[in-house]
């Protein structure tokens, strides 16, 4: 017979196991490619890049050298692997250094060789180098604006990979003849190897006229630099059928799919029912809240799709166009959202939390919900549709002592949302 556990304690199990299930020193290993008969070169960038470049020391059986850039406070050490921490979400000097480096470090390299690349969410932040003509202050600032616009992942990515001298396969055209091997923990939508950390390695379908429609959707003005490089379109990223590409292979080793499968093992084990609604969820915070609380009511009123208990999990990359002067990642919005469309309803439990630890720029991976999060904050004075209008998720959660702080989980699939509904 399951064990009875809390609603709380239930929902950070299923969280404990989802990270578990994506822990570099789990994941990368069994897909770690034959040593060369050369040199290997080991590069990297993203939130899991320096405990995925750990994994790859402690299980290679040859010499290696490299070097990999991960965000500030997410370093584990390496004895061989030079670990950079840099900026993210808006770069600076400490990962233009860094990814000037990983490119030299290419180079000049024969046949014999290997370039290991670490791929995860945040690389694209991280590997910033800027394109000839483009500065890094051009970079950030378009960065801000996009990260304000309520612009998804891709098409942030699509901007960043046609400002950068690195990404959109221009890593794997410099390390040529080399093989490349890319072994990539997934934090995107639909697992897109051209979006993770803005494909570095693999081929770019996206062209500058894509870029520039991105500024244009979003009415973003940009530095005249860039302006001027989008415009020109002369030197596009490399396609699918580059030589580039010709010794390039790519692994996925984690993928936001395996962390709510395992999620929904303890579920299972729990005597509640998993429905996996989807790994890909993309839109507002708010508009994907007011979704999932729907589907919570139908559970609990219509035993449909199927009866409670149950336990709805998702994943995606859900985006917040910023009106107010809150402070909050999507997750806490999301939730906050949720509580607002809920309003007290009895029985429904919810945590969201992004998967790196990290949910924004906050120092919280998320945050819990609870039947009783309305009635706790309106006895304090604190109405949830204005705090929700001010994108002040964070302080919303914070005041009822209900953020959920991880630290650095070292790995990076993205967000993670579970809502448990009770029997009514």
């Amino acid at each position: 017979m399951p064990q009875p556990r809390s609603p709380e304690a239930l929902l950070r199990a299923m969280l404990d196991a989802a990270l578990a299930a994506c822990d570099p020193a789990r994941a990368v290993p069994r897909f770690l490619p034959s040593p060369p008969r050369g040199r290997t070169i080991v590069v990297g960038a993203g939130k899991a890049a320096a405990k995925m470049a750990r994994a790859v020391e402690d299980h290679w059986p040859g010499p290696l050298e490299g070097l990999v850039v991960t965000r500030y406070g997410h370093g584990t050490p390496c004895a061989r692997i030079r670990v950079v921490e840099a900026s993210h979400p808006v770069p600076d000097r400490a990962g233009e250094d860094a990814a000037a480096a990983i490119l030299r470090s290419v180079q000049g390299l024969t046949a014999d060789d290997l370039v290991l690349f670490l791929a995860s969410g945040g690389g694209s932040a991280l590997l910033a180098l800027p394109a000839p003509g483009i500065t890094l202050d051009d970079k950030r600032a378009v960065t801000r604006e996009l990260l304000r616009s309520g612009a998804t992942i891709g098409e942030i990515n699509t901007l960043r990979k046609h400002m950068s001298a690195i990404k959109g396969g221009r890593l794997a055209a410099a390390a040529r003849p080399a093989a490349v091997v890319t072994l990539a923990i997934s934090d995107v939508p639909n697992d897109d190897p051209a979006v993770i950390a803005s494909g570095p390695t693999v081929p770019d379908p996206s062209t500058y006229g894509d870029a520039r429609a991105v500024l244009e959707k979003y009415a973003i003005v940009p530095p005249d630099a860039i302006a001027r490089r989008l415009a020109a379109a002369a030197d596009e990223t490399p396609k699918e059928g580059d030589p580039a590409f010709a010794r390039a292979t790519f692994t996925l080793v984690a993928t936001p799919q395996m962390a709510l499968d395992a999620a929904a093992e303890v579920a299972r084990a729990a005597g509640v029912a998993p429905v996996i609604l989807g790994d890909s969820i993309e839109g507002e915070a708010r508009d994907v809240a007011l979704v999932h609380a729907g589907i919570a009511r139908q559970v609990q009123r219509r035993g449909q799709p199927l009866p409670a208990p149950a336990v709805l999990l998702s994943g995606g990359e859900t985006t917040v166009t910023v009106r107010g002067k809150g402070r909050g990642g999507r997750n806490a919005e999301f939730l906050l959202a949720l509580a607002v469309a809920l309003d007290g309803a009895p029985g429904i439990h919810a945590l969201a939390v992004d998967t790196d630890g990290i949910d924004g720029t906050a120092d919280n991976a998320g945050a819990l919900l609870t039947p009783s999060s309305v009635a706790r904050a309106r006895a304090a004075g604190v109405e949830p549709r204005r705090l929700l209008a001010d994108n002040d998720g964070y302080g919303f959660f914070a005041g009822l002592d209900d953020l959920i702080r991880t630290g650095p989980t070292l790995t990076n699939v993205n967000d993670f949302r579970a809502i448990l509904v009770e029997r009514a």
